[in-house]
This record gives structure tokens, sequence and C-alpha cells, in this order.
């Protein structure tokens, strides 16, 4: 039997030889321009993410709307309760939309107290409630706040029957996502989506904390106009830019030129300890120095702590670590995160057991499927996530997770692969299945959520496996490494390191990969879960980390890396990290 390896094919990023001199002569180092020629940089606002080159609100389909009837509430006095998400993204959305709306209304005059009656938040339990403004949300709201207006974050662009229902209560909605809009529109009083028909906005990868950020600046500008402000006076919406970063690159959105702005003015905040006591508190629960911060940080360390509340309990306490200017308050908070996320691990760990036997069954096929379904009974609805983002990760397939819902219905998150939309995909498969069998779905690309009737589950896994064959072409199932080929020995150094560190990485703005052939001179375990190795090249001796690998490496090797400081050894010292044996 043939085993299935998936072995990664290499590509080389494509060299742009005219954009690299261009950027040269406009003063960037040699090794800076030619990897951002390779990414499209082509302007020096590209490269230099200044916050004045940011896009304009008002290029937002609806943002002209949202802001009139955000001013006109926080005028008037309203009661407006924001309803979040329970994702990282949707938290950092939420802590944004009532630090800005009460930094607006203390700027009208009203005092502390007043700010956090007239501004507060509901966020859904994924337990009890499931995603998004539904009828049962909207009830909840009216129960406990009495608002005048609603304002969702990152959700909301198809909750068409809950935009009803508090219409049919006399409440107004303003709604801002990003997510991909269905084929009716919710009857709201203002709806604010780059990815909505008809939005011009450039940047459709924004993240639903960006586009509440930019909800506010536009609010601000009425504000402004009216002359509540003046433009010395007016409050300082960029005090928000560390949680719009956090949101941002925890939601694995494209890092297109204006959302590395956003995220690399977040950093600048965050290293220079600007950013809210909750996040400088989970930096610290996390052993993370925030002066030094980066956006693996925040994609790695930070996120996973805060998306632990609402993948276990309620993102309630995540959203209150943001929103908190108690230090202490803010500590004690981020330690609780902490601890979620220890046993979010714990969990995690168990599912992946279970999932084992499917997995080794995917593997060792002659002819694997190309969608992965899996599913358990005693699996946690809140990791589900993850465990599909972790069997995505190993067998380079999209994959969905299920676990038990109500009345058996399963809930199911999955997790795609560059070239294969997951959203389009489910489409398809809703299509093809009887009426009523996934009574809901939505998404991105990358990741999306879906319920199903435990009747069709059987029916469901076939039908997502031919559905990804129908609309994605082959080539989309077999990893591809990019790398930035190779480069000089002479350019691996402390300072080069640095240099890389100024930009801002991540998805659909890929960390610089070298690739390069070694000589292996030593091997050496690190708690026997890891490998250190000791390599050669052109005279030069690099010691090098290859995580959750213990396999002695070939005498002569050519590995995928990227480099670092070696905070251990300090000084120049760098360290390679091995991502890929070629």
């Amino acid at each position: 039997m043939t085993q299935h390896t998936n072995t990664p094919q290499l590509k080389v990023r494509a060299a742009q030889p005219h954009l690299e001199a261009q950027l040269q002569q406009q003063g960037l180092h040699p090794l800076l321009a030619r990897l951002m020629a390779a990414r499209g940089a082509v302007k020096p606002e590209d490269v230099q993410a200044r916050l004045q080159d940011l896009l304009n609100p008002l290029d937002m389909k609806g943002m002209a709307e949202a802001a009139e009837i955000l001013a006109d509430a926080l005028e008037a006095g309203a009661r407006i309760v924001v309803i979040g998400d329970y994702d990282c993204d949707g938290a950092t959305a939420t802590a944004v939309a009532v630090r800005g709306l009460r930094m607006l209304l203390a700027a009208l005059g009203a005092d502390e107290a007043a700010c956090r009656y007239h501004i507060d938040f509901l966020v859904p339990n994924r337990f009890d409630y499931g995603y998004g403004l539904s009828p049962q949300i909207v009830r909840l709201a009216a129960e406990q706040f009495e608002p005048d207006l609603l304002v969702t974050v990152d959700n909301g662009i198809a909750s068409v029957d809950g935009v009803r229902e508090a219409n049919d209560l006399g409440i107004g909605v303003v709604v801002t996502d990003h997510h991909l809009p269905g084929d009716t529109l919710p009857e709201a009083l203002a709806i604010v989506n780059p990815n909505q028909p008809g939005c011009g906005f450039e940047s459709k990868s924004i993240a639903g904390v960006g586009v509440m950020f930019y909800t506010l600046l536009a609010t601000r500008a009425v504000l402004r106009d009216r002359g509540a402000f003046d433009a010395q006076s007016q409050p300082r919406i960029d005090q928000l830019l560390d949680l719009v970063a956090l949101g941002t690159v925890a939601d694995v959105v494209k890092l297109d030129a204006n959302n590395r702005r956003l995220v690399a003015h977040g950093l600048k905040r965050i290293r220079q300890a600007q950013a809210q006591p909750g996040l400088l508190a989970l930096f610290n629960e996390a052993g993370r120095d925030h002066r030094k911060a980066v956006a693996t940080d925040l994609g790695f360390s930070i996120g996973p702590r805060l998306n632990a509340a609402g993948r276990l309990s309620d993102m309630t306490i995540g959203i209150r670590t943001l929103i908190t200017d108690d230090a202490a308050e803010a500590s004690r908070l981020a330690a609780q995160l902490g601890q979620m996320n220890e046993e979010r691990k714990r969990i995690e760990e168990s599912m992946k057991r279970d999932a084992l036997a499917d997995i080794e069954a995917f593997v060792s096929s002659d002819n694997p499927a190309a969608g992965v379904v899996v599913a358990h009974d005693s699996w946690h609805q809140g990791v589900i996530g993850i465990l599909a983002s972790r069997i995505k990760e190993k067998l380079y397939r999209p994959t969905i997770a299920l676990a038990p819902g109500d009345a058996g219905e399963w809930k199911g998150s999955g997790r795609s692969v560059p070239g294969v939309h997951l959203r389009d995909v489910l489409d398809l498969v809703s299509k093809r299945l009887p009426e009523g069998a996934m009574p809901k779905f939505g998404g991105h690309a990358m990741a999306a959520g879906l319920t199903l009737d435990g009747q069709y589950l059987d029916e469901f896994k076939v039908a997502f496996a031919q559905a990804v064959l129908d609309l994605c072409d082959p080539s989309a199932l077999t990893q591809t490494v990019e790398t930035d080929g190779s480069i000089p020995a002479d350019y691996i150094v402390g300072q080069a390191a640095d240099l890389l560190e100024t930009q801002v990485w991540g998805q659909g703005f890929p960390p610089p990969l070298f690739h390069d052939e070694f000589e292996v001179v030593e091997h050496r375990l690190l708690k026997n879960a890891h490998s250190k190795f000791t390599l050669r090249r052109d005279g030069k001796t690099f010691t090098a980390l290859r995580w959750r690998s213990t396999e002695p490496l070939p005498h002569k090797v050519r590995i995928a890396y990227r480099f670092e400081r070696d905070t251990f050894q300090g000084g120049e010292a760098v360290q390679l990290i091995v991502e890929h044996v070629l």
C-alpha cells in the first residue's frame, strides 16, 4: 500500500528586480528591498506603514450613515449595547467599540458612571445562543439593558431574523462586520461591511475589529464637524490600535498594506507600554516581553489565551480583561485566562487522541479523500476549531471537526488550505444535501462553521470531500513551501534579524523563509521533544532548532528556515529555526 505523505513541493518566490531596485533607491536595505518587492510592495507607504496612509473610512459603504446614527445616539444620551462575538477578533472589536464610544461620550461631557451606563456590551455564550445577533440575543439585550441602539461587531451581516426582532421591539441596529454576506441583507439602520455588495473599500480583508475602529474614526469626524471638539481636543482613537493589532493578527486575515499599518502601530504602542492594562497583563502572564512584541506573539501567545474564554466558558471575561483600566484586576483576569488556556490544551490533546484513528486511515490510504471530516460524541464544541486546524496542518486537507450539539444536531468548525474556499464548499454541500440537513453555515475562505442534522453525518462526509474536489484545482491539495531562495551566509546576523523585525509579517504577507544546504555537525535533543543542531555553511557555524521533532538529519541537508536573535546567547548570536526539511 502506498502511504500518503503529501511531501511539500518547493517553490521560490518570484523575484521582482525592478521593484527591488526602486525600493533600494528609496533607501531600503538590499535584503529588505528584495523581500518586500517579492511580496508586491511597490511604494514607500507599503513599507513605512504610516498612519496617515490609512484608507479613508468614508470609502466603506454605509459608513457615513452609521457615523451619523452613532453621533446622534451619543449626543441624545441613548443607551447603546455592543453585541460581540466569542473569538479574539470579536472580543477585541467589542472592547474597541466599548472603549471608543465611551471616549466619545466622555468628550461630550458625560462622567465615568454615565459612560458605563450608556455604553455596555453583550456577547453570546456559544453553547447557549450560538453565533451572532440571534432573536434570542436581541430579547436578552432588551431585558438586561433596555437599549435604544444595538451595534454588532464582527457579526450581524447574516442576522436577518435578529435585526427583524430588534426592529419589532423598536430597537435600532447598526451592523459592523467583515464576513461574507448571504443572499439577503438584514434591514438594519446602517450596514458597514467592506464585503457587502457595492462597497468600494480597497481592503476587503480588514478584520471585524478594524471595521469597528474605522467606524469610530468616522463617528469622531461627525462630532468634530458638529463642534463637539476640535482636532486638538478630540479623543485619541489611535490609543486603541493595540487591540486592533491583536484582533487582526489573531483572526488570520490577509495582512494587506492597510492591515499592516494598523498592526504596525498597534505593536508600537505595545512595545512602548502604551497598550491597555489587560493586554500588557496577558503578555506578562504568557511570559512574553511586551517591549519586544511582534505579530507572532499576538497570534500564538496572546490570542489563544483570549480565545480560551470563548471556547470553554464565556468571552465576557476576555472582554472585561481588555476594557478594565485597573492593573490589578487586569492581572487577576489574565491569570484566569491563562488557566483556561491550559485546560483548553488538555482537552485538545484528548480530542487529538480520539481523532488518531481517522487520521491514520487517511494517511495509509492509496487515494485519500480531498476533504476530511472527523466527529466524536464526546468532543467539546469550543475546541473543535483548533482540532480542525491541527488536523489540516498534519494532512494538508480542508478539515471539518464536529461535536454534539442540541437535539440530535452536530456543531462543526472547519479550516482550509489555500486554493479551497471553505464557505463556498459548504454552500455547495448545503445545496446537495436534503433540505434542512445543514440549517446554518457561514465563514471565510479559510475558516467556517456549520450546524448539521445528525442523521446526515455520513452523507455530509462524502458530500464534503466531493465538493472540495469539484471546487478546487487538484494542485491545491499538495502543500507548497514557498521560500525567498538562498541568502548569503554573511547576511545571517543579529542586525539582519532586527531589520526583518521592523516589518509586520503574517497571513498573505508571509515572514521571510530561506532555503540552503548545510552540513550537520551535531544533533542534541531538547526535553526529548525538540532537536537542536549545529550546522555549517560557507565556513560559518550556526545553531539551529527544529520544534516538535526528534529525528536526526542526514550529514548534508537542504532546509527551509528562518532566523532570529538567540536571546540565550546574547550579543550578535542568531539561531536558525528549521521549518521544513526538503
